[in-house]
C-alpha cells in the first residue's frame, strides 16, 4: 500500500505508511531540518526515527470521524471502518488543524484541482438532504473532506462580502473551509438552537468561544460555525490554517476513550497537561477552569477530552475557544454521567462547591480563585438569561429554564461555602 505525505500549512512533514498491522509514520530530512518545524503532536515529538503503532494511531486516527458517520463513510467507500489508513486515504484532505494527508499520486497536482465548487440554494438544500447518508459527502469528486466527532457535519466555504449576500461553496483539492455545518439530528430537536445559544452565552459572560448561529436550510435547521483554526482576511479570504491538536490526541488517548468512566482523560490529567505544555499556562488554567464552570452550570455532561483542543504556532501553544457547548440536560433521556469527573462527583446532579474544592486539590488549583470565579460567572449567567434579547431565540425555554436554575442553586450554595 502506497504511502500517505503529510502537509502541515502546506509543507511535507513526513511519510504515513501501513505495514498491514500497524500505522507507521516518520518526518522527513527536510522537515526537521527546517527552522520552522513544528511537531504534529505532543505525542509526536521532532525525530528522526520512525513512530509505530499506538502514537500514531491515537494522532491520526483522532482526525478522522466517529460512530454511526464514521460506519456509514466506510459503507460508501467500500472500505473496513477499522481501517483508519484506507480511510485517511480517501478523505484526509482538509483535516482539523493545518494538517493534509496527500496519497503520493495526487501531490503537486496542478491548481486547476483546486478552489470551491459554488452551490446554487437548491444545491445546497439537496445536500443536506443527502449528509446523514453521505456524511461529509465522502466519495464525492474532488472532495478529501474529515472531522472528528460522531454528529453529521461538513466543512464549507462561506463568503458574506458582497452587499451581505452569502454565498456557499465546497472547498476542493487543498482549498481549506471556512465554515462547518451541522445539521439538527431528528432524534434531538432544538440542538441547533440549544448549542448556539450557549454558545452565545459563553461570549457573553466573557469567555473565549467560537462563533455560531443558526440558520434553516430547507426544512433542516442547522448549526453554522465560523472555523476557529482558520485566520481570516479583512475581506473574507483564507489567510492560513492554524494547527490544532484536542486533549485526547495530546494526551495519547484513542477518540474510542473519550470518556473517563471508559478509561479516557480526566480534568487531573488535563490541568496537568496545561501546567506542562501550554506556553501561558496560568491564562489557559483559567480558561479550562471557566470551561468546566460553564459546563457544569449550564447542564453539559459531554465535555470530555476531544472537546478540548490546543492550536499550536511556531512560538505559541495555547488553548482553543470553547466549542460543542451544549444543555444535554434538555433531553432527558440522555445520561448525565459527566464525561470527566469534577472531584469525586460523576454526574450533573451531584456537583457541588464541595466538588469543586476537591477538583482543586487534584489539579492543584487555588480554591478561592476557584470560588470567586464560580460565583462570578454564576451571577453573569443569571444576568444574561434575565436578558433574553442579549441571546439567540429559544423557541423551547427548557434550556434557559435549566441554565438559569442550576446557575441560581449552584450561587446558593457557594455563597453559603466558607472559603
Amino acid at each position: 500500500m502506497n504511502p500517505l505525505i503529510v502537509h502541515l500549512h502546506g509543507k511535507r512533514v513526513g511519510m504515513l505508511g501501513d505495514d498491514g498491522q500497524q500505522l507507521v509514520f516518520q518526518y522527513g530530512e527536510a522537515w526537521l531540518a527546517d527552522t520552522g518545524a513544528l511537531p504534529l503532536s505532543r505525542q509526536l515529538p521532532l525525530q528522526a526515527e520512525p513512530f509505530v503503532g499506538q502514537r500514531v494511531n491515537v494522532f491520526f486516527g483522532g482526525l478522522l470521524p466517529e460512530a454511526d458517520s464514521r460506519d456509514q463513510i466506510a459503507r460508501n467507500l467500500g472500505i473496513s471502518a477499522n481501517n483508519d489508513f484506507a480511510m485517511l486515504e480517501r478523505i484526509g484532505g482538509e483535516c482539523a488543524g493545518a494538517i493534509a494527508l496527500v496519497p503520493e499520486e495526487m501531490e503537486g497536482r496542478a491548481p486547476s484541482d483546486s478552489g470551491v465548487r459554488w452551490l446554487s440554494e437548491g444545491e445546497v438544500i439537496e445536500i443536506m438532504d443527502r449528509l446523514p447518508h453521505q456524511p461529509l459527502l465522502a466519495g464525492e469528486q474532488g472532495l478529501r473532506l474529515s472531522l472528528a466527532g460522531a454528529q453529521i457535519k461538513l466543512p464549507v466555504v462561506i463568503d458574506s462580502t458582497f452587499g451581505g449576500a452569502t454565498s456557499l461553496a465546497l472547498p476542493l483539492g487543498d482549498t481549506p473551509s471556512t465554515h462547518i455545518i451541522k445539521p439538527e439530528p431528528l432524534r434531538f430537536p432544538g440542538l441547533a438552537e440549544n448549542e448556539a445559544w450557549c454558545m452565545a452565552l459563553a461570549r457573553r459572560i466573557g469567555l473565549d468561544t467560537a462563533e455560531a448561529r443558526v440558520e434553516r436550510i430547507g426544512n433542516v435547521p442547522c448549526l453554522i460555525s465560523k472555523r476557529y483554526d482558520r485566520v481570516q482576511g479583512a475581506s473574507g479570504e483564507i489567510v492560513r490554517r492554524l494547527h490544532q491538536e484536542d486533549f485526547c490526541q495530546a494526551l495519547g488517548y484513542p477518540s474510542s476513550r473519550k470518556y473517563q468512566q471508559e478509561g479516557g482523560p480526566s480534568l487531573r490529567e488535563c490541568f496537568q497537561m496545561i501546567r506542562d505544555w501550554s506556553t501561558t499556562p496560568v491564562l489557559d488554567i483559567r480558561h479550562m477552569l471557566d470551561s468546566v464552570i460553564f459546563s457544569a452550570v449550564t447542564g453539559n455532561a459531554d465535555a470530555h477530552g476531544k472537546n478540548h483542543s490546543f492550536l499550536y504556532t511556531q512560538d505559541t501553544r495555547r488553548m482553543a475557544p470553547l466549542y460543542d457547548q451544549v444543555c444535554t440536560m434538555a433531553w432527558p433521556e440522555l445520561s448525565t454521567s459527566l464525561s470527566m469527573k469534577i472531584g469525586s462527583a460523576a454526574s450533573l446532579a451531584e456537583v457541588s462547591p464541595e466538588h469543586f474544592k476537591q477538583l482543586c486539590g487534584i489539579a492543584k488549583l487555588g480554591w478561592p480563585m476557584a470560588c470567586e470565579r464560580i460565583k462570578t460567572m454564576c451571577r453573569q449567567i443569571l444576568d444574561a438569561t434575565g436578558e433574553p434579547q442579549v441571546l439567540p431565540e429559544l423557541r423551547d425555554t427548557t434550556v434557559r429554564e435549566i441554565v438559569t436554575k442550576r446557575a441560581e442553586r449552584m450561587l446558593s450554595l457557594m455563597e453559603k461555602t466558607a472559603d
